[in-house]
């Protein structure tokens, strides 16, 4: 297997209420991948199936050991998908409003890479 990179996106993303790492760090990946169409994957590459692309995702955020990884990778729509994830990101003072269900006042800021590697021994 022969990986090369074919691009690097990055996101942030941010869970005002409810302290869940788990929707920060989706929706830093939900912004990477926002606004990109990756064309050149299948017309300069070959790519024939949007599915052979390898998408390393890492994360980094407040609570790693809480995040559902199932919930972050289900926001790409294609490809064989890893999740990395790293305690960082950050923690700020926002405002706790008991009919959101926030634990504390907690804001929870999430950063992703998103990295489409492809297998040129397969194209």
């Amino acid at each position: 297997m022969a990986l090369k990179r074919f691009i690097i996106e990055m996101g942030m993303g941010v869970d005002q209420h409810g302290q869940e790492p788990t929707i920060a760090a989706a929706r830093a990946v939900r912004n990477a991948i926002a606004n990109n169409a990756l064309i050149g994957i299948m017309e300069i590459v070959g790519l024939t199936d949007p599915n052979d692309m390898i998408v390393e995702v890492k994360v980094a955020v407040p609570y790693p050991e809480q995040v559902r990884e199932k919930e972050v990778l289900d926001v790409l729509p294609f490809g064989k998908k890893t999740l990395i994830l790293e305690n960082g990101g950050m923690k700020i003072d926002g405002l706790a409003i008991a009919s959101l269900k926030d634990k504390n006042d907690e804001m929870l800021i999430a950063v992703a890479a998103v990295t489409v590697f492809i297998d040129t021994d397969r194209v």
